[in-house]
Parts: structure tokens; sequence; C-alpha cells
């Protein structure tokens, strides 16, 4: 059952409104967060409100934990602290993800495009670099050399192993979106991290739930069997989770 959201921020929101639709029904329960962007404290605060509300549940991040905010090195530090306590966390990964992988096989092709999306941010909560938003080449291979060296061990490998999806039941999860006209499974990689044209304008004829960020809403919300849970918590401070259990959705959302 649902209930629509009321459109001021709040901490906490539940809803549940009867609908002539498939709802949601997960094989499992699912508490899915939203971008963390390199928010500490949003990441900290949403993993305080889980560890009370959704114990058992799996807990899911869309992927985007990094860039932007300024605490990029402690998110990827607390999230396989995370992992390793829960070993059916996951992280999926976010085009932001992806560009820093990116950028650390091809400095010299990737780096500037990263560094204009937030990628400085994260190179200096791993340390000092002198890199602005146009580098040159010299200089994107020195940053991309200097960052392995402090880049904790097998966290580079574990950024590349992260999953673009997962699903359980009629509910999937992805960063950014899916093409309505193909099973999740069959995805393109470049859909599922930065978006579809038809992803929230065409319905599913699979009847999928899909759960994604990636995309900033003032509020969380669903339209067409689309739930989107980015609420911008780099710049809003509100980290949005959706508790998703048979037939049931609850919005956990940090205070700003």
């Amino acid at each position: 059952m649902f209930k629509r959201l009321r459109r001021q921020p709040v901490s906490e929101v539940s809803f549940s409104t009867r609908r002539g639709q498939t709802l949601p029904t997960p094989d499992e329960a699912l508490a899915v967060v939203g971008d963390i962007h390199g928010q500490i404290r949003c990441l900290d605060d949403i993993l305080e409100k889980l560890a009370t509300q959704a114990p058992r549940a799996r807990w899911i991040f869309v992927g985007d934990v990094i860039d932007r905010g300024d605490h990029s090195a402690d998110v990827l530090s607390r999230l396989r602290e995370v992992e390793a306590e829960r070993p059916d966390t996951i992280c999926l990964r976010g085009n932001h993800e992806d560009m820093m992988l990116k950028f650390l096989r091809a400095p010299e092709e990737a780096g500037n495009r990263w560094m204009r999306h937030g990628g400085l941010q994260t190179m200096a909560s791993f340390g000092a670099f002198q890199l602005g938003v146009q580098n040159s080449g010299e200089a994107l291979r020195l940053a991309r050399d200097q960052l392995l060296e402090r880049l904790p061990d097998g966290l580079v490998e574990w950024l590349s192993v992260r999953p673009y999806w997962f699903q359980s039941g009629n509910v999937a999860v992805v960063h950014a979106g899916a093409d309505p006209e193909k099973p999740i499974a069959e995805q393109d990689p470049q859909s599922l991290m930065w978006g579809h044209r038809g992803f929230r304008r065409q319905m599913r004829p699979d009847r999928v739930w899909v759960v994604h960020g990636h995309t900033i809403v003032d509020m969380p919300e669903e339209r067409s069997r689309v739930i989107s849970i980015d609420t911008g918590a780099y710049a809003t401070g509100r980290l949005t989770a959706a508790l998703i259990t048979d037939g049931h959705v609850e919005f956990v959302q940090t205070a700003p």
C-alpha cells in the first residue's frame, strides 16, 4: 500500500496508498540508499537509522558515493566496513565511480571530465593535488600516480567489481535508469549508469519496479512503477533511503 509524500522536508516519511496495479514484492526486505556524493555525516546518519529501522533488510547503495562532497575517502572506507560486517550489502557502480575508474586507466583522456564533475573533491579527500578543472596531460598523469599511491589496498579492485544492477522479486535497483523495453539483466551499462531517454516516460511491460538515484528530486517519489530517491544530499543534507517490503515502501531521510 502507498501514501503520497508531503512536499516539505521531513526526516522520516512513510507512504501507503492503494493502487490498482502491481505492487513491489521483493523476495526479501530491501533498504535502498540514494546518492551519497562524499557526505560522510549523511551516510553515518542513514546507517544509524537503518540499523534501527531495517536491521534485517538487505542494504543497497545506488552508486555515486563519491565526488562533489568533501569526504569521499571516508565514505568509501565506511561502505567497505559495512560490506565486511554485512556481506549481503550491495554497492552499485554509478557514473561517478565509472569516471574515477576511467581516470585511473587513462588520465589524459578521462581526467578533465572527471575533475569538472566532482573529481577534484574526491582527489582532495585523499590528499592535496595541484589540479584545476582543466589540466595538462602531464599533470593528470602525475596526479593519477599520486592517487594510486594513496588509495587503500584493494580499493581499485573493489570499485572495479561493483555491479550495475540488483534485482529481488519484481524490484530492480539501478543507478540512473533503464531501457523500459529490455529486461534488467540485458541492459546496456551506459543506460544503467547515465540513464535512458525512455526511462520514467514509458511503463515497463514486465511490471518490474525500478528504484534509482542520479536524477535529483525535491522529495522521493513514485511514478509509473519508478521510485526516485536522489534528494541531492551533497547540496541539501537530505539523504534518502527507501525501505521496501512486500507491497509497502517507507522513506527514511536524514535531516539537513
